[in-house]
């Protein structure tokens, strides 16, 4: 499979703080690949970084082979890479639609609309609830507004940051499910995600981040680190 994120000696800081701390990992095309670890560990300051929203001291973003360091978020998305924040972050006051069309600002009136049946198909609770304002939805109908969204701007790299947070367990299943169906339809995936169960149980290969750092012991094919006793004992609760 070709390379298609490579992230090399990343360090961020926020102020004095030394958030993320020399990390290196890479995303094949087609697969999924996610980034676990503790609250604060980096995880979304890394996602933050490589969608254009913060800016790296040093190191190198590649997508495609094009270096991205430094590059602002709406440049990204308009290079390929689409990112759905932690919180959903959906506009409150606008509608559903009007929050997908929000999300396909770089693509044509043609491609979107084509890319809205795609996500309707995905999503159709969405579809039932178009006209509705995007504030009055549940959490996890907001969950599939932001994915959505995200999905609008035709990215060939899908970064999801805490897609479960909040959710009912029932909902949660039902979103990994959909992560699963958008990386069949040709969508590469970039996870972060606390809940280490799900996101090992979907994903090609994980990386473990512990303060800012890759756990190098802990990394690689998802299926052994989700079978490995010392990844249960830390993530698992094994």
């Amino acid at each position: 499979m070709a390379e298609m994120l490579k992230v090399e000696d990343l360090h961020v800081y926020y102020g004095s703080i030394h958030a993320v701390k020399g990390i290196s990992f890479e995303v094949h095309e087609g697969e999924i690949v996610t980034l676990i670890g503790a609250n604060g560990a980096g995880k979304s300051t890394t996602l933050n970084t490589v969608g254009g929203l913060l800016k790296a001291r040093s190191g190198h973003i590649l997508f495609e082979g094009k270096d991205l360091h430094g590059v602002p978020a709406n440049k990204v998305v308009a290079e390929g890479m689409a990112l759905c924040p932690e919180g959903r972050r959906v506009f409150q006051h606008m509608t559903v639609l009007e929050n997908l069309e929000m999300g396909a600002y770089t693509r044509s009136s043609a491609e979107a609309e084509e890319t809205l049946e795609k996500v309707y198909g995905l999503f159709p609770r969405l579809k039932e609830r178009y006209r509705q304002v995007a504030g009055t939805l549940s959490g996890g109908e907001q969950q599939m507004l932001a994915m959505g969204r995200a999905l609008m701007s035709r990215p060939k790299l899908l970064m999801l940051d805490e897609p479960s947070m909040g959710l009912a367990p029932i909902l949660v299943q039902q979103i990994f499910d959909i992560i699963v169906d958008m990386n069949k339809q040709g969508t590469t995936i970039l996870l972060v995600e606390q809940n280490a169960q799900m996101a090992l149980s979907i994903a090609n290969r994980a990386y473990i981040l512990e303060t800012g750092k890759i756990n190098h012991s802990m990394e690689g094919d998802a299926a052994d680190l989700l079978n490995s006793e010392e990844v249960k004992k830390a993530y698992l609760g094994g």
